[in-house]
């Protein structure tokens, strides 16, 4: 209800077994099944009470003096294990299932905080929580258990999904759709006007952005992420969709479902990734492209035509020395004409 106590409510600290983690997540145990797991940390850190896990082998001489009471591993890597394990096909999915038994979450009281500004044309379910000096505007849509952190603004037209989470300093500004369960990190703002733009003989002519954003269920937004909505259609990310912090993503691009980005990458306005596809740290894709599905592109690469195969895709000049690199830079300078003269050269040598 408005006015309503905002406290933070923090579950006591859980302990497991190793026979109930076995059992709840389908694995095979070894060792003591009483066990007890109170909190997991890494391989080299971890001590008593804490589990732990080995997915990459170049940490496995770090099995053998690990102080921890449980390592998820694969079969392979049981035998050198010294404490008791939990076998699994892939140890890192399994441990980011078990650690999430182990975060703890403030707990946001449904009502409405006193310093909140609601719209008297906004719906806000009676289960939802909106935080203090948040903003809802009129025509605003805040479904059941959904989270507005602390100066989250909620634009006209906008709808927050069941569950979802808006962080903190969270900006939807109109006609954006989140689905069920999404999280958006402090700082993000979606829903603001793409970049489009006519050029009048002498001076910039602004088109006016009329679509909206579409989020889908279970997707993840990062810190400082923008999100653009569209000129005419929506910009659009499918479900499952994981974004990482400080990527920008313009107006009309579609993002297939399961898709994940790293850090400051960015999509030009009308490009259409494939599902799921990964995107290195700040990498581009210029717009109106398109992506297959599983679509792999590394670290500072650039896309500039489509990619019509699944795959791993890279661009970009690996790193040298940096005098090795100057000479290279000199010489890129007269690489055409270095080819025609190759051509020449193999073009005498054909004739004779």
């Amino acid at each position: 209800m408005p006015g309503a106590a905002w406290r933070h409510r923090v579950s006591a600290n859980p302990s497991y077994t190793l026979a109930e983690l076995a059992a709840r997540f389908d694995l095979a145990c070894h060792g003591d099944p009483d066990t007890a797991v109170a909190g997991v940390g890494t391989l080299a850190g971890a001590g008593p009470g804490r589990l732990t896990f080995l997915s990459n082998s170049k940490y496995a001489a770090q099995l053998a003096a690990t102080r921890a009471s449980v390592v998820v591993l694969r079969a392979e890597d049981l035998s050198a294990c010294p404490v008791a394990a939990l076998v699994a096909r892939d140890p890192y999915v399994a441990y980011a299932k078990i650690a999430a038994l182990f975060e703890s979450l403030p707990a946001a009281p449904a009502g409405i905080h006193a310093s909140a500004v609601v719209a008297p044309g906004a719906r806000v379910a009676a289960t939802a929580s909106i935080g203090p000096c948040c903003v809802v505007d009129d025509g605003a849509v805040i479904e059941d258990g959904a989270v507005l952190g602390p100066h989250c603004i909620v634009g006209a037209g906008c709808t927050v999904g069941a569950q979802s989470r808006l962080v903190a300093r969270v900006t939807l500004v109109t006609r954006v759709t989140l689905g069920r369960r999404v999280l958006v990190h402090p700082g993000a703002v979606i829903g603001s006007d793409g970049f489009g733009l006519a050029f009048d003989a002498d001076h910039w002519i602004k088109l006016p952005q009329l679509g909206g954003v579409r989020i889908g269920d279970d997707c993840e937004i990062g810190a400082n992420t923008t999100i653009d909505r569209g000129a005419l259609d929506d910009t659009v990310l499918e479900e499952d969709v994981r974004l990482d912090n400080q990527i920008q993503i313009a107006h009309n691009v579609h993002v297939g479902a399961h898709t994940a980005m790293a850090g400051c990458a960015a999509v030009a306005g009308s490009a259409k990734i494939g599902r799921y596809c990964m995107i290195g740290g700040n990498a581009g894709v210029l717009g109106h492209l398109e992506l297959a599905d599983r679509v792999t592109i590394t670290a500072k690469s650039l896309v500039t035509h489509s990619i019509r195969e699944p795959g791993e895709y890279s661009s970009g000049t690996p790193l040298q020395d940096n005098r090795q690199w100057r000479k290279n830079a000199a010489r890129f300078k007269h690489l055409d004409e270095y080819a025609r003269r190759l051509s020449a050269l193999e073009k005498d040598s054909n004739d004779e």
